[in-house]
């Protein structure tokens, strides 16, 4: 029988109590725990720190302590120039992917990690964990909630507050609860950012 913390990326369930997971676990806590001590005007030191903190981080990132992880991060992998304002939470059991450019409003939740439905065995504590995609060029809206094993595809946009479910493709403004699909991203959105507020593009 496979130990339990090679099942943490299998799909598979197991005991996230074992003393080798706790060990892991307490030790990227520790350092999750340094950075939220940060001061405001020690942003090199908080790019040094994530750059140890996760499995990837590419370059130009910035995360607004404080930030939630159950792993510290150790199971993210950030592309470039990816935002996170304050009260980001991963729960990063397993892999969490999040593609170049896209920003995450604040409180947004992205969760690896799952219990199972028949009590008998959450009242044993097991668990499973699936990974999480979103893409490139993404904007996720303050209090949205991604659950286990869904994917986003690049350039949508994720309404506030939504709680996604399923897979939402690229390309598209999706928002709700359970999240669907509203619209493609389309011609108006090039001349409107917001509402009847157009674009000047020669300001830009």
């Amino acid at each position: 029988m496979s130990k339990m913390k090679d099942r943490m990326h299998t799909g598979e369930l197991y005991l996230p109590g074992d003393s080798e997971i706790m060990e892991r676990q307490t030790a990227c806590l520790e350092r999750l725990y340094d950075f939220n001590m940060t001061r405001p005007g020690e942003t090199e030191k908080r790019s040094a720190m994530l750059r140890e903190m996760f499995a990837e981080i590419g370059e130009g990132c910035y995360i607004e302590p404080p930030l939630h992880a159950n792993f510290g991060g150790a199971h993210v992998h950030f592309g470039r120039n990816v935002y996170a304002n304050f009260n980001l939470t991963l729960v990063d059991d397993t892999h969490i992917y999040v593609g170049d450019h896209t920003m995450l409003g604040p409180n947004v939740t992205i969760a690896s990690a799952g219990h199972p439905i028949l009590p008998e065995l959450r009242e044993k504590t097991y668990q499973y964990n699936f990974p999480v995609r979103i893409g490139r060029n993404c904007w996720i809206g303050a209090g949205a909630v991604i659950v286990p094993g869904v994917t986003i595809g690049d350039d949508t946009v994720i309404g506030a507050g939504s709680v996604v479910t399923k897979d939402i493709p690229s390309g598209v403004v999706a928002a709700g609860v359970p999240c669907r699909v509203i619209r493609g991203i389309n011609e108006r959105d090039r001349e409107y950012y917001f509402k009847d507020r157009r674009i000047k593009y020669e300001e830009l």
